[in-house]
Parts: structure tokens; C-alpha cells; sequence
């Protein structure tokens, strides 16, 4: 998945930029973050099951070790500029994104009360 994902991209959007890469980290994170939110805040998901999805198949799509390499060939060619932004927003999205799922959640069970108190 994540190598069909980096081809697209370059295809897509060019080579200027690791958008493969940045791309599978941040759905990654979001997934990461939803089976969390699902799996400790209901019994849907088991936590060996949860564990497993999360460390192994979302671990294994999601990739540091890309970004790595990525953000210090762009350093190592000059495009400091661009290195910078590839850590700034890798991290920034992925956070936000691993958080959505909670937050998502905590909106509904907010507007569920609120709905019942008005009710």
C-alpha cells in the first residue's frame, strides 16, 4: 500500500516533495487513532485485536524510517526549506489526525447530552 501510495504521488504531484510518505503517515495516524478511540472506548475491538491492527498493520503502513531518509536527502541536496516543512507538517498533521477520532467522539457524546438536557 504505501509503495502504490509513493508511485501515485510522484505521478500525481511530482518528486519535488515526499508527498507519498507524508501521505500514508497522516492516514495512518487517523487510523491508528480510530481503532484506538474504538477499541478502548467500546467492546468492539479486543485489545489483542486493537494491538495488533494498530502496532502491526497500521505500524507496518506508516513508515519513519521514510521520513527519515526523505526530510535528510532533502537537507543533504540543499532544500532546507523544504525539509523543514516536511517535519513540521508531518508532525503536525499526524498529530491532529491521531487525535480526530477522540475528538469526534467526545463531539458526539457532547451534542447526545446536550440534545437529551434540551429535549
Amino acid at each position: 500500500m504505501r509503495y502504490l501510495t509513493a508511485n501515485l504521488a510522484v505521478r500525481w504531484l511530482g518528486v519535488d516533495f515526499p508527498y507519498g510518505t507524508l501521505i500514508v503517515n497522516v492516514v495512518g495516524s487517523f487510523l491508528i487513532g480510530l481503532i484506538q478511540q474504538v477499541g478502548v472506548t467500546s467492546l468492539l475491538i479486543p485489545e489483542t485485536t486493537r494491538l495488533f491492527l494498530t502496532v502491526g498493520i497500521m505500524g507496518g503502513l506508516t513508515t519513519y524510517s521514510s521520513f527519515s531518509y526523505e526530510t535528510l536527502r532533502l537537507a543533504q541536496i540543499g532544500a532546507w526549506g523544504q525539509a523543514w516543512i516536511n517535519v513540521l507538517v508531518t508532525t503536525a498533521v499526524c498529530l491532529v489526525h491521531g487525535e480526530a477520532p477522540a475528538q469526534a467522539a467526545l463531539t458526539k457524546s457532547l451534542l447526545r447530552s446536550l440534545t437529551r438536557i434540551l429535549s
